[in-house]
């Protein structure tokens, strides 16, 4: 198992702060709009963060469910209080800070003992309890943060009187994209056996295929909104449907009640619209291929629409420059992609494949050997 390193902690310090930052600049820029009167903006942002939270406290509140079964009830009420006032990452991230500074600077006194010895503990219970504020921080990126950065590039490119708070927010939720995308990598390379630590060049030519591919799709799709907000809600909707029905057909294990995996699969379909997203820890080279060829083929198509059949939004946006920067950053993310899968992928996430089968015919027990086991992106 890889050790929580005192990197590690420092990391995990910044994604506090990035975390509470990103509520104050929500909060923020959701006021400048309702006071100028642009009440749909305002309210917009407000939902995505509400509905944000929503989901991630549900997650939370359930996984600390299935993690604490059998200690007192009091303790759960508790916590349901806590996650009921939308404070339960606040709770993981002291849960995180406590056996992070454990695990970070007590691991030169640790040695090489065995399983049982408190250090090899500690660093489990640390590495844990980042991987569940990791994996939660996914939801809140493809569920508020990628969908905020998407309506502050269609205002910025729809009006042209552009204001502070508008950059900030978009900078605030590039940061908050990035963090979570090299985060995400990071709890997976510790959580799972078999994996090699991931270095400085990986987390970048990661880093760089995310967030290149996500921003070329924003911006398309914030293109084909300003030639139309129906055909842009319908392909959204279409694209969901897809990603949620490849979901089911997946047959996900994730959680252990019907109602909860099917809200698990609910996220993963918009998680889909977004970004590439693989659940089952299967060969994903076609997967991968299909995806962003479906990918390049409509932003390709967005981008001949709008040249053909709306020469006014082109005059208004200056057409050319954001259509260089999407097919660039397509291109380049595409180009980052390759070099990762061929270089810095993990192709194993467990020894023997058979792993898995013993996971799905224990049921409800797969819980216990870690949650990264039903859940996986590359």
């Amino acid at each position: 198992m890889m050790k929580f390193t005192k990197q590690n902690f420092i990391f995990l310090v910044g994604g506090i702060i990035v975390y509470i930052t990103d509520i104050g600049v929500d909060f923020w820029v959701a006021s400048k709009y309702f006071y100028q009167g642009q009440y749909c903006w305002a309210i917009l942002i407000v939902c995505f963060r509400g509905i944000s939270s929503l989901i991630t406290q549900i997650f939370s509140y359930q996984w600390f469910r299935d993690d604490w079964k059998g200690t007192d009830h009091g303790k759960l009420d508790w916590i349901f209080l806590v996650h009921f006032f939308h404070c339960g990452i606040f709770l993981r991230y002291w849960f995180a800070l406590k056996y992070g500074c454990q695990a970070a600077f007590r691991q030169d006194s640790g040695g090489d003992g065995s399983e049982a010895d408190p250090p090899n503990i500690i660093q489990k219970q640390a590495i844990d309890v980042l991987t569940d504020i990791n994996m939660l921080r996914v939801f809140k990126t493809f569920l508020e943060t990628t969908p905020q950065l998407f309506v502050q590039i269609y205002i910025v490119m729809e009006h042209n009187n552009h204001n502070f708070y508008q950059y900030a927010a978009i900078i605030i939720s590039c940061c908050g994209i990035s963090f979570s995308m090299v985060d995400y990598q990071i709890s997976l390379r510790k959580s799972l056996p078999d994996k090699e630590e991931f270095r400085v060049l990986p987390k970048l030519v990661y880093l760089f295929y995310k967030l290149l591919t996500i921003t070329s799709w924003i911006l398309s799709i914030s293109l084909m909104t300003l030639l139309s907000i129906r055909s842009s809600v319908i392909l959204l909707i279409l694209l969901w449907s897809c990603g949620f029905a490849w979901t089911l057909k997946q047959h996900t294990t994730f959680c252990k009640s019907k109602e909860m995996e099917y809200l698990y699969r609910t996220v993963v379909g918009i998680i889909i619209l977004f970004t590439f997203f693989n659940i089952k820890g299967r060969k994903t080279k076609a997967c991968v291929s299909i995806y962003y060829a479906t990918h390049t083929f409509v932003t390709v198509g967005i981008l001949l629409a709008c040249l053909f059949w709306k020469p006014a939004v082109i005059k208004q946006i200056h057409f050319t420059i954001v259509s260089i920067l999407t097919i660039l950053s397509l291109i380049l993310g595409i180009i980052f992609l390759v070099v990762y899968y061929k270089y810095f992928h993990p192709t194993i996430y467990c020894k023997p494949r058979t792993f898995f089968d013993e996971v799905d015919r224990r049921g409800g027990d797969n819980m216990e050997v870690g949650r990264f086991q039903n859940f996986l992106m590359q």
